[in-house]
């Protein structure tokens, strides 16, 4: 859809949609390596991949959020 065909209305919904993915990213992203370094510390009997994965996931999705909506 073009920007002179775009309804005003509309845009009030890519801002909303918007807001509602950013958190969606970032609890995504700190749920799936948190759980991937949580699986390597009961494997490898290590207590830092878990911390370590939660913030790797924030970071990661972070840029991704950046990538995708701070253009």
């Amino acid at each position: 859809m073009s920007a002179q065909k775009r309804r005003p209305e509309e845009d009030g919904r890519d801002f909303a949609d918007a807001m509602w993915s950013v958190p969606s990213y970032l609890l995504a992203g700190m749920a799936f390596y948190g759980g991937l370094g949580w699986l390597l510390d009961r494997w490898l009997s290590l207590s830092a991949l878990f911390p370590i994965g939660v913030v790797l996931g924030v970071v990661l999705s972070g840029y991704l959020v950046y990538r995708k909506f701070g253009r």
